[in-house]
């Protein structure tokens, strides 16, 4: 059964930055992306990368996230910069499907969450 175990998140003030990771277990490399709770959606895409890594935003957080894999290509991860208040949520991980410039978090694989919070 695959995992997805996140880390990272916290607390900061707007206009800082905070990073979230990703790893997947076992070992295996899959399309992945980020999401976050929004009125009227279960979770919205934050931003999805193919195992070839192509990307793909919310329009709300182009230019100030950045999705990436780490050297070992299990790991995603979302370095999120110029944080807004509006940013605060939970942030979960996803397997899914990369296509067409967008990410769809299909498999039904969840990380267990992170926290993220922007307040002055």
């Amino acid at each position: 059964q695959v995992r997805l175990v996140e880390s990272g998140g916290g607390s900061v003030q707007p206009g800082g930055s905070l990073r979230l990771s990703c790893a997947v277990s076992p070992f295996s490399v899959y399309d992945m992306g980020w999401h976050r709770p929004s009125p009227g959606k279960q979770r919205e895409l934050v931003a999805g990368i193919s195992t070839e890594g192509n990307t793909a935003y919310a329009d709300s957080v182009k230019g100030r996230f950045i999705i990436s894999r780490g050297k070992s290509e299990n790991t995603v991860y979302l370095q999120m910069n110029s944080l807004k208040t509006e940013d605060t949520a939970v942030y979960y991980c996803s397997i899914g499907t990369y296509a067409s410039g967008s990410y769809y978090g299909n498999h039904g694989s969840w990380g267990q969450g992170a926290q993220v919070t922007v307040s002055s």
